[in-house]
């Protein structure tokens, strides 16, 4: 993990996660300069480098700034942008009311050497709006906590996450924010930039299974499918929750609801990270795609009590991971479902023989 290589002014956060495999290299690059958001690079070389032009990244026109060396190495390369929070609620008429929009290319972040753990593998982007006319992040802030792995596992804090060596997690906070509604909900804005030939595509998983994200059933994922073969080259994957603790349990769960994945017809901002690594052509050369996740149940009151709002999601290469029934679930069923099948096996088994046992009191004639 590096933080701002080749600049030594943390006024501005970008962070280089650098995974080496045995004939390849995978590149995670976060940073909040404008909206915040991850490059992910894929390359098939163990050598592969990432090359900053800081001056270039940081003028108004930062097309080229970032490049991974050499180019010819690259095999896949995406984007994810967390653009905008939107607030919102319900009016009497059932139609829903939107606050003013928190456009995340306007926040002024803290530098993130101060959270940054080479040792977790972890660090946080943390901000609030350069202009906050309504006061609400008086006391309050928004995060963007990031985690890279070196092996597969599971995440021990709900929602559990499986993940593998080649994902990271991001984890959407929301901390101490007053609401300007009595019963206010919260949605994320979303975008990807995919090459052209890649399509976004939204999936939902469900499973009778919910061992290790109590009372949720369903898993999403939005991946981005080759038209050539159909293969899939990366992911963002959540649980259909949210949480209103920081030590979340069962209780604390907030509904989580994605919300119309549509090809984006505006443009993202210009002092982004992707402009400097995939140029102008976002947009043209490049497809932009957007969806909407949003928190909070019918009536927004778990936020309105507690203040605090996490939801955790993974992202990588490759297909995302899938959760299998552990050795403890596949026990249950086997007794649940195999004891009644023996009872009626054996069963069986005794109404045959005792119609084969039958006798009568008359000795047979010869």
């Amino acid at each position: 993990m590096q933080y701002n290589p080749g600049w030594n002014n943390s006024s501005v956060n970008l962070l280089h996660v650098r995974a080496v495999g045995p004939s390849d290299t995978l590149h995670y690059i976060w940073s909040s300069i404008g909206a915040p958001a991850v490059l992910l690079v894929a390359t098939e070389s163990r050598s592969s480098a990432l090359r900053i032009n800081w001056t270039q990244l940081l003028s108004p026109a930062p097309a080229g700034a970032i490049r991974i060396d050499p180019p010819s190495s690259v095999v896949y390369s995406t984007a994810v942008v967390f653009t905008k929070v939107f607030e919102y609620s319900e009016a009497e008429t059932l139609e829903e009311l939107f606050y003013p929009t928190y456009d995340l290319s306007d926040f002024s972040w803290d530098g993130i050497n101060r959270t940054l753990n080479h040792t977790a593998l972890t660090a946080e982007f943390r901000g609030i709006p350069a202009a906050d006319p309504s006061g609400s992040f008086s006391n309050g802030s928004l995060a963007f906590r990031v985690t890279a792995y070196e092996a597969s596992g599971r995440d021990r804090p709900l929602p559990s996450l499986l993940h593998t060596a080649n994902s990271s997690k991001v984890e959407f906070v929301l901390a101490g924010v007053a609401p300007r509604g009595n019963s206010s909900r919260f949605a994320l804005e979303v975008a990807t930039v995919e090459e052209i030939g890649v399509a976004q595509k939204l999936h939902s998983a469900r499973s009778i299974d919910d061992e290790y994200t109590p009372t949720i059933f369903e898993m999403l994922s939005l991946v981005a499918e080759s038209q050539n073969d159909s293969s899939i080259l990366s992911f963002l994957q959540w649980k259909a929750t949210a949480y209103g603790s920081q030590t979340p349990r069962r209780e604390d769960s907030i509904q989580c609801r994605s919300h119309g994945l549509q090809a984006a017809n505006w443009t993202l901002p210009v002092s982004s990270i992707v402009h400097a690594y995939f140029g102008e052509g976002v947009g043209s050369t490049y497809t932009i795609s957007a969806i909407n996740i949003s928190f909070g149940g019918e009536d927004g009151k778990v936020y309105q009590e507690k203040r605090y709002l996490s939801w955790s999601a993974l992202l990588g290469f490759g297909q995302p991971p899938k959760d299998t029934f552990s050795p403890l679930v596949i026990s249950i069923m086997a007794v649940a479902l195999g004891t009644p099948m023996a009872l009626l096996l054996v069963g069986s088994c005794m109404v045959l023989l005792a119609q084969r046992k039958r006798y009568s009191e008359y000795e047979p004639i010869n």
